[in-house]
């Protein structure tokens, strides 16, 4: 009786996997060949930041008891917001969890599935191949890496290990930029000849944590292992809090900006990486002690390699002291543009047909189109609440931990716009143009590779 009631209780469990298997493509029965199907995916949390709180809990949140997800651990070095990480995840999740001082805690615990990695930049690729050597799945926030050596490290780390891995580039799974992406590569778009990147704001205190800095005690958290690989400094707490302000824990706007929207440049292109980056920009407004700019402009050339008669030039300009919060994103081909901000293509700034028999040619205007009904609008303020874009990505990051298929962004994804985000510290902290060794896969300004 008892056996006959477990084969019920799968088989219903089974059929109702089919209502979500469908959008990878399987069926209910194809589901339940999958090994561990049916079991509970057991989910850690290593950094209880702003950005798992306000973003990446309530995204996973919309997906987990569907999918037969769970989040059982939290790792953070500060005991303070250790403590704020276990509340908080047992009010939503309405079960203990087991808070773990730091992340050799964490994997010693038994059954552990997968993790959210949600550290300081510079920690992530470190935290992303700590990860996967433990067996365990992981959705790790961008930028990817900020040195070249933690970008190999990882990569060789993830590619080595049988670990799904998705990189938080959520744009990876808008239907909007699917669709630009499919329509350059049906050839509709012509070559892409230039790319405008913008993301402005104005907000005094986007990355600053004035209130926080002065609860945090030395004594209260573990320095030596926040600091990794990085060169030793003396204790600061707005090094550990303000990270992002503070080359080498963080680029600042190449990294937690560009590296989103550069992304889509690979994307829609099919190139790894610029062929070189010049940068210029400095600390024009906030004079609060931070090394990172205020405002950059990076200018890209893209193409193949050692071949000057094809590619493109991307702009890059981030300000922090006036601005809307509307990154944009346009593309633009002697056709016309592509602009992701409205979601269109049209023939604006294209060749007309008076100029191009003038020249003796045939003119070439783009449609005035939409690239879809449904707009997946880029939320770009510091706290975006359970976005769309970042939904998406996070369900189709636990669907491949489900049928163990490639994610929308892989770990290449994420090696990528790593070389890009390093090319740009790296012009932009010796005043060089920056270019890329393929060889030995360094950063290279003045003839020597990019180091801190």
């Amino acid at each position: 009786m008892l056996d006959s009631r477990r084969k019920f209780i799968k088989q219903a469990a089974i059929a109702a996997a089919g209502t979500y298997a469908g959008t990878m493509g399987l069926s209910a029965k194809s589901y339940g060949n999958i090994i561990g199907a049916n079991d509970r995916v057991r989910v850690g949390v290593v950094g209880f930041s702003d950005r798992f709180r306000s973003t990446l809990l309530p995204c996973f949140l919309n997906h987990q008891k569907e999918l037969n997800f769970d989040m059982v651990a939290v790792s953070d070095l500060w005991n303070y917001r250790r403590g704020l990480a276990v509340d908080h995840l047992k009010s939503k999740l309405g079960h203990d969890i087991t808070g773990c001082r730091n992340n050799d805690e964490l994997y010693a615990l038994k059954d552990l599935d997968a993790v959210i990695i949600s550290t300081p930049d510079f920690a992530h690729a470190t935290h992303a191949a700590e990860a996967v050597g433990h067996k365990c799945d992981v959705y790790c926030e961008k930028p990817f890496a900020e040195t070249m050596a933690d970008a190999r490290m990882a990569l060789k780390a993830v590619k080595s290990s049988k670990q799904i891995l998705q990189i938080g580039s959520q744009r990876r799974s808008g239907g909007n930029y699917k669709a630009a992406d499919q329509f350059i590569k049906d050839g509709k778009f012509g070559d892409i000849t230039m790319v405008e990147l913008s993301w402005n704001v104005n907000q005094p205190g986007r990355w600053r944590r004035p209130d926080l800095v002065p609860k945090l005690k030395q004594e209260d958290t573990d320095w030596k292992r926040f600091l990794l690989n990085r060169p030793a400094e003396e204790w600061d707490p707005r090094k550990y809090l303000e990270f992002r302000l503070f080359w080498p824990f963080s680029s600042g706007l190449p990294g937690q900006w560009m590296s989103h929207q550069i992304d889509t440049v690979h994307w829609f292109s099919g190139l790894k990486h610029p062929r070189s980056v010049v940068a210029n920009g400095g600390i024009y407004q906030w004079k609060d002690g931070r090394r990172n700019w205020d405002t950059l402009t990076a200018a890209f050339d893209y193409g193949k390699e050692n071949d000057p008669t094809n590619g493109f030039q991307v702009i890059f300009t981030s300000r922090m002291h006036n601005g809307d919060e509307n990154p944009t994103e346009i593309y633009y081909s002697n056709g016309g543009e592509m602009n992701l901000n409205t979601n269109k293509v049209s023939p604006k700034g294209g060749l007309t047909a008076g100029a191009a028999k003038a020249m003796n040619m045939q003119p070439n205007l783009l449609p005035e189109l939409k690239l879809t009904d449904n707009m997946e609008k880029v939320t770009a303020s510091a706290n975006t609440g359970a976005d769309n874009l970042t939904s998406a990505h996070m369900r189709n990051w636990m669907e491949c931990i489900r049928s163990r298929k490639e994610t929308n962004a892989p770990v290449e994804v994420g090696y990528y716009h790593s070389i890009a985000n390093i090319m740009t510290t790296a012009a932009a902290r010796t005043g060089m143009k920056a270019t890329f060794d393929e060889a030995t896969q360094e950063v290279m300004v003045g003839g020597k590779a990019f180091k801190y």
